[in-house]
C-alpha cells in the first residue's frame, strides 16, 4: 500500500510521528511538506526531535492570504498526486494544508484519510471551521479522537468511514513525555521553578490581529503578576512589538521551544492559557488546569470534566480564573489508550 501524507503545521508534524512510524512498518509512505510552517523553531526541530523522516516532497509554500496559500498548495499537492498515484492521501487536522491535501486528492478520485475527524467549534469564522468540515465532507475514512467527533458526524449525515480510533496526540505525548523529562533543560534554561509560572501560547488571528483583545490578554498578565512563560511564534511576535508598546516585566517572551521543551514546559506549569486546541489536549493529558482565550472550544470534553475554562479575551475573566485555578479530582481517559496510529493503520489496510 502507497500512502501519500500531507502535513504542513507544527501539530501536524507531532500528529504524523507515530502514524508513519507504524505505516513504514510494511507500506510505503510519501511524505509531502507543504512548508506552511517553515523555519527551523516551526518545522525542522520537530521532524529532528521525533524522528520524523525527512519529507520526500517540499512545496515550500511559506506564509501568504489564506487563497494563495491554498491554492498554491492545491496545486502542487495535485501534480504529486499525479505523479505518485497512491492508494491513499492521509491528512491531519484543520490547516489550509489539510484542506488542499483533501481536495486535490478527492478531484483525483485517491481516497481520502481524515486524522482528527469529526471536531467542531461551531464558529464558521474560524478558518480552521471551514478547513475541517470541507475536508470531513470529501474524506472516505474519518478517524475521529472522541466519540463526541462521532456524533458530530452523524449530526451532519456522516456515517460511512467514522471510527474512533482515539487521539494521536495522546500516543506522541505517551512516547515523549519521559523522553522529554529526561532530557529537557528548558526550565533551567529559562530559570523558572515546577509549578511557579503559568505557560502562554496565544496564535490565532482572532487574538492577534485584534488589538484590543490582545491588549486585554497582556493586561490580564500585567494584573496576575505570576511569571509567565510565552513561547511566540515570528507573526505573533511581530503583533506584539506593533499593538502592545510595552510587555509586562512578569512575561518572558521566548523564541518557539521545540516539541520536548514544550512537553516539559506544560507539565511543570502551575496553569496554561492558550487558543491552541493541541495544548488545551496536552494540558488535559498532563493533569495541568487550562484556560482557554476562545469563547468556545473543539474539546469540549476538556471543559465538561472542569480542567478546562473559556474566557474569551476579558482581561476580568482571565485574572479571575487564573486566581481561582482548582484542579478536579478525576482524570477521565477521554482520548483512547494511546494506540490511535496502530487503529489507524490497521482500517487502512482493510479497506
Amino acid at each position: 500500500m502507497k500512502i501519500v501524507s500531507v502535513v504542513g503545521a507544527r501539530p501536524q508534524f507531532i500528529k504524523a510521528a507515530p502514524v508513519s512510524q507504524q505505516l513504514r512498518h510494511q507500506h510505503k509512505e510519501v511524505l509531502l511538506h507543504t512548508g506552511q510552517h517553515y523555519d527551523y523553531g516551526m518545522s525542522q526541530v520537530f521532524f529532528d526531535e521525533l524522528d520524523i523522516p525527512v519529507p520526500d516532497i517540499n512545496l515550500g509554500v511559506g506564509s501568504a492570504s489564506h487563497g494563495r496559500q491554498t491554492g498554491e498548495m492545491l496545486m502542487g499537492i495535485e501534480g504529486a498526486l499525479l505523479e505518485e498515484q497512491p492508494d491513499w492521501a492521509l491528512v491531519y487536522g484543520d490547516t489550509n494544508s489539510t484542506l488542499a491535501g483533501a481536495l486535490a486528492a478527492a478531484k483525483l478520485h485517491i481516497p481520502v484519510a481524515h486524522v482528527e475527524a469529526g471536531l467542531r467549534s461551531f464558529n464558521r469564522r474560524m478558518p480552521e471551521e471551514v478547513n475541517r468540515v470541507l475536508t470531513d465532507h470529501v474524506a472516505d475514512l474519518l478517524f475521529c479522537p472522541t466519540q463526541t467527533a462521532v456524533d458530530n458526524l452523524a449530526a451532519e449525515g456522516i456515517v460511512a468511514g467514522v471510527h474512533n480510533v482515539g487521539d494521536v496526540m495522546y500516543d506522541a505525548v505517551l512516547h515523549n513525555g519521559t523522553l522529554a523529562a529526561a532530557n529537557s533543560r528548558i526550565l533551567e534554561d529559562l530559570e523558572v521553578q515546577p509549578g511557579a509560572y503559568l505557560l502562554v501560547t496565544v496564535h490565532r488571528p482572532r487574538n492577534t490581529d485584534d488589538s484590543s483583545r490582545l491588549r486585554a490578554i497582556f493586561g490580564a498578565f500585567e494584573v496576575v503578576e505570576e511569571p509567565v512563560v510565552f513561547p511566540a511564534h515570528p507573526r505573533v511576535r511581530e503583533a506584539i512589538a506593533a499593538q502592545i508598546q510595552r510587555a509586562p516585566p512578569n512575561v518572558r517572551l521566548v523564541e518557539p521551544v521545540g516539541y520536548l521543551d514544550m512537553l516539559q514546559l506544560e507539565r511543570q506549569a502551575r496553569a496554561i492559557l492558550t487558543d491552541s486546541g493541541g495544548v488545551q489536549k496536552e494540558a488535559y493529558f498532563f493533569g495541568v488546569p487550562c484556560i482557554t482565550l476562545r469563547e468556545e472550544t473543539e474539546w469540549v470534553e476538556t471543559v465538561q470534566t472542569g480542567w478546562n475554562r473559556l474566557v474569551g479575551a476579558d482581561r476580568d475573566e482571565i485574572v479571575a480564573a487564573v486566581r481561582n485555578l482548582q484542579s478536579p479530582v478525576e482524570c477521565p481517559p477521554l482520548f483512547g489508550d494511546g494506540h490511535a496510529a496502530e487503529r489507524m493503520v490497521a482500517l487502512l489496510e482493510d479497506e
